[in-house]
């Protein structure tokens, strides 16, 4: 019986994620295509979105750090119908796949992505600035359907994305988003595992008793 209670309080590390999530990444986006152009435009852009199997670190609940790594194949079964390209997550759309201005490629590395920025002049604007380098970062925003926790390392797999909204360029990679959600779901980490401990400590207790 205790040992049922036990599986059960750790089974519920496990979390699944129903809030739309943000998350930025460090590599660059820029004007220079990685390999051959994906999309045939005189105003081209590309980036990763986010990489696989890349941990990072996410937050930090005092001197304890969390991690978040994005699985291999979290994104096989994602809806990709209708993604957008903004500029900070808001506003005016810049590209969008279901126009064609706007191509996701999942590969082995991450999630690139490639945008024809030449359909309007705000469009040309955006590829100006990130051609200057005034705005080389990305973001992009989802919603997690599977994840795993490792309490041991503290750091959160996810397993599998439901829906990608958008990828956008962002002049500062870490966004209130992000900051946000990574706060509400570790905070919440965090305060199951002092509830484990706890309940181990009672159980334990309970079987001296």
């Amino acid at each position: 019986m205790i040992k049922s209670k036990l599986r059960q309080a750790i089974r519920r590390m496990t979390k699944v994620t129903v809030n739309k999530e943000y998350r930025s990444i460090t590599m660059p986006l820029a004007v220079t295509a990685t390999g051959q152009k994906l999309l045939e435009s005189e105003y081209y852009v590309e980036g990763y979105a986010t990489t696989f199997n890349s941990p990072y670190e996410l937050y930090r609940i005092g001197d304890k750090k969390y991690y978040e790594v994005i699985d291999r194949h979290a994104l096989d079964n994602a809806d990709m119908s209708d993604v957008i390209m903004q500029y900070d997550h808001a506003g005016r759309i810049y590209a969008r796949n279901s126009n064609n201005t706007l191509l996701l490629n999942i590969n082995d590395r991450g999630l690139l992505i490639a945008a024809d920025l030449s359909k309007t002049q705000l469009s040309k604007e955006l590829y100006e600035d990130i051609k200057a380098e005034m705005i080389n970062k990305m973001s992009w925003s989802f919603i997690v359907n599977r994840d795993r926790y490792d309490k041991a390392t503290r750091t959160r797999t996810i397993l599998e994305v439901s829906k990608i909204y958008d990828v956008s360029a962002v002049s500062v990679p870490a966004n209130d988003n992000t900051i946000i959600s990574a706060r509400d779901y570790f905070n919440a980490q965090h305060e199951k595992e002092q509830q484990i401990t706890k309940r181990i400590k009672a159980l334990k207790i309970l079987s001296t008793i």
